[in-house]
């Protein structure tokens, strides 16, 4: 039996499926809890369900896993060769998560690193690959941790919302709070700022703020070599024509992902979403 580092993440990631194969890297599902039915991200409810719920205004909330649901993923990963455990997960300004893995890693039979990214989306995810590469390449637990660390450090997030409301029930706007009394009259554009949501820039109107979003993304692009993803919610069209759009602005880009939220986001945000995550390589 071959002895590597193991990656395990959460379902925040956002990574695709081929992906978390390619590389090796274990995702565990948070929960969305719609109405009295509490739902495994990824494999029970879709980001889609969500913002349908949503719109009808149903009653939708998440929870983190149990620490039992990290202490039997980092038993199995043990079990399958692993002599070291690299859990990278979702900021915990916004989800016990991180706690849960810490308690689970106590218990765990080989030594576990948990790191709070900071990140969450594929900002997180970006920093599981950045991982797992240097763990596929023989890295200890020490260098995979260091490669993600620096993976967040240069990674940014910025997105727009429909309105703020989604963020303010879930207790995840932050210092835009001050913006909820304008709220009718603005359209924000937020980012992620050491693991909280911050304002970035208040705007007129939806056109205007999207035209802005990506302006601020191909300024803060350069011309260094860098992953782009783009996230939305149901707003198949404009993270396409955006993502399109990015791709004639930002001469440095790598790699682009353009996906939809999970469930677990999306219950924060609310349908409208667009992101841009900037990830220099």
């Amino acid at each position: 039996m071959s002895r590597h580092v193991a990656i395990v993440t959460d379902s925040t990631a956002y990574l695709p499926r081929a992906a978390l194969e390619r590389h090796g890297i274990t995702a565990v599902p948070l929960t969305v809890v719609l109405g009295d039915e509490a739902l495994e991200e990824g494999t029970e409810i879709s980001a889609r369900s969500v913002a349908q719920a949503l719109q009808k205004r149903k009653y939708v909330t998440t929870s983190r896993p149990a620490p039992e649901a990290f202490a039997e993923t980092y038993r199995e990963v043990a079990a399958a060769g692993a002599s070291g455990i690299v859990s990278l997960h979702l900021s915990s300004e916004f989800s016990g998560t991180y706690d849960a893995a810490v308690l689970a890693a106590k218990e765990a039979p080989v030594p576990v690193r948990v790191v709070d990214t900071g990140m969450v989306a594929m900002a997180l995810g970006f920093c599981a690959l950045a991982a797992a590469e240097v763990a596929q390449s023989g890295g200890d637990v020490d260098e995979a941790v260091a490669a993600a660390e620096k993976r967040a450090e240069g990674t940014s997030a910025y997105f727009y919302v429909d309105t703020l409301e989604y963020l303010r029930r879930g207790g995840r706007i932050g210092a835009a709070q001050a913006l909820l009394g304008s709220a009718l009259a603005v359209k924000p554009l937020l980012q992620l700022t050491d693991g909280r949501i911050e304002l970035l820039e208040k705007v007129r109107t939806a056109s205007k703020a999207i035209a802005r979003l990506e302006e601020i993304v191909a300024e803060r692009a350069g011309t260094d070599p860098v992953d782009v993803a783009v996230h939305h919610l149901a707003a198949t069209e404009r993270a396409d024509a955006l993502a399109d759009r990015l791709r004639a602005r930002v001469p440095g880009l790598t790699d682009l992902h353009v996906s939809e939220v999970g469930a677990v986001i999306g219950a924060h945000t609310g349908p409208g979403l667009l992101g841009v995550v900037l990830s220099p390589r």
